[in-house]
């Protein structure tokens, strides 16, 4: 017994050392990284109850004794002091948020938000949601499930709150217009690894909290699917919200959205390709333009152009899932399908967010992105990059999360208050 506590508290330390130094030249020990790393990070607190647990139970059994017994209890004091100060970075994700927004909505933005608006904005995260953190939604949140659209057996969910307040005044018959939230889901495009049910819960329980209507869609999912069955199943997602969310009392004319990982790459391909009649076979005349876009941990560059691929994962998945051909015999439909390489100056106003310990998408990879955007859009670009942010870091509360979507929730009235403006 003795030996399993000393391995046991290897293993725990490495968990703790992968936080900080996760794996990125290898894919498929980067995907173990990422998940070890993600399950471990983003529930610190919980790791350091649990081996404390554990610890107590092998010391009240008479397992750790000797030399190698001592060792393995300092490796897992060791680990909880690294897991301490993990938990701890989260609470750096309030000032990054916070400064990229200012950097790129000006030091005064919030003051451009009604005071109606400003009421529902909150600073603190829920601890609660911290502390157990499942993805519950809130009662007062309605769910309409598997609404169909498209022409391919695709569904969406729609999350709005069951009584909303906000009345938009420049609709005469003074009826709820509610501004929109379209959610894309990850999972590498790939069947059986993401889909609409998981992804984004969250987010979409405090917006739809925020008298906002959040729809999240599904698409067509390699192998099955060659691109660009994506981005037009996309595409038709955003057409059904244009022409049937006043039924819900959501705005056609307001929608921004937003998707993490595939699902990044594919919001980010949304807003960057308007009426792009190549993603829109068949409902060319519907136009497809967004107010908005907030990709999490997006990949923008499918051609890998600059080399910031950390391995050839990406590149391997692509050519042969995704696209089904080698990027070196058709590079222009691999630079077609790179929201890198289709911005534009009306490109509408994004707000990138990634984290720096991402093992599956390179952070340098969202820093070109965002950098080369700023530089070409007229419209805003936040982008705030996320200290020990792990892929997907987002999917369930923690305190790195919950100050990532109170940040978002404010980038999203800010960008409704201007259109209400304008309007």
């Amino acid at each position: 017994m003795n030996t399993l506590f000393f391995l046991s508290a290897l293993l725990f330390g490495w968990l703790a050392y992968n936080c900080y130094y996760p794996v990125y030249r290898r894919p498929r020990l980067a995907i173990f990284s990422f998940l070890a790393g993600w399950l471990t990070g983003e529930l610190a607190l919980h790791h350091i109850l649990f081996q404390a647990t554990l610890v107590f139970l092998f010391i009240w059994s008479g397992s750790v004794e000797g030399f190698s017994g001592a060792i393995a209890f300092a490796i897992y004091v060791i680990s909880w002091i690294a897991l301490t100060h993990f938990y701890l970075t989260g609470y750096r994700a309030k000032g990054s948020v916070n400064q990229s927004l200012t950097d790129a909505l000006g030091q005064h933005y919030i003051d451009q938000i009604s005071e109606l608006d400003k009421t529902n904005l909150v600073d603190s995260p829920d601890y609660h949601q911290i502390k157990r953190p499942r993805k519950n939604i809130d009662p007062r949140v309605e769910v309409i499930k598997n609404l169909r659209f498209g022409n391919h057996g695709q569904k969406l969910d729609l999350y709005r709150h069951r009584q909303p307040s906000t009345i938009d005044d420049s609709h005469p018959d003074d009826e709820a217009v509610l501004p929109v939230l379209l959610q894309i889901h990850g999972g590498a495009w790939t069947e059986k690894i993401g889909s609409k049910n998981e992804q984004a819960i969250p987010l979409m329980n405090h917006m739809a909290l925020q008298n906002w209507i959040c729809v999240s869609i599904n698409y067509r999912l390699s192998p099955t699917a060659t691109f660009p069955e994506h981005i037009i199943d996309c595409k038709e997602g955003l057409a059904w919200v244009k022409s049937h969310i006043q039924e819900y009392g959501g705005d056609p004319d307001f929608i921004v959205v937003t998707g993490g990982s595939a699902g990044g790459h594919l919001s980010s391909l949304v807003a960057l390709t308007p009426n792009d009649p190549n993603f829109q076979p068949g409902f060319e005349d519907i136009d497809t333009s967004v107010q908005g876009a907030v990709p999490f941990y997006g990949v923008y560059d499918f051609t890998n152009k600059y080399d910031m691929q950390n391995n050839h994962g990406l590149m391997t998945l692509l050519e042969k899932s995704v696209l089904k051909k080698r990027q070196d015999q058709d590079p222009e439909t691999y630079e077609a399908a790179s929201p890198l390489f289709r911005i534009s100056p009306a490109a509408p106003p994004f707000f990138i967010i990634h984290g720096d310990k991402d093992t599956l998408v390179p952070v340098a990879e969202a820093r070109m992105f965002a950098k080369t955007l700023g530089e070409v859009s007229d419209n805003p670009v936040a982008y705030a990059e996320i200290e020990g942010g792990q892929h997907a870091f987002d999917m369930f509360a923690s305190v790195r999360s919950e100050y990532v979507k109170l940040g978002v929730a404010k980038f999203l009235v800010y960008l409704h208050a201007q259109h209400k403006t304008k309007a």
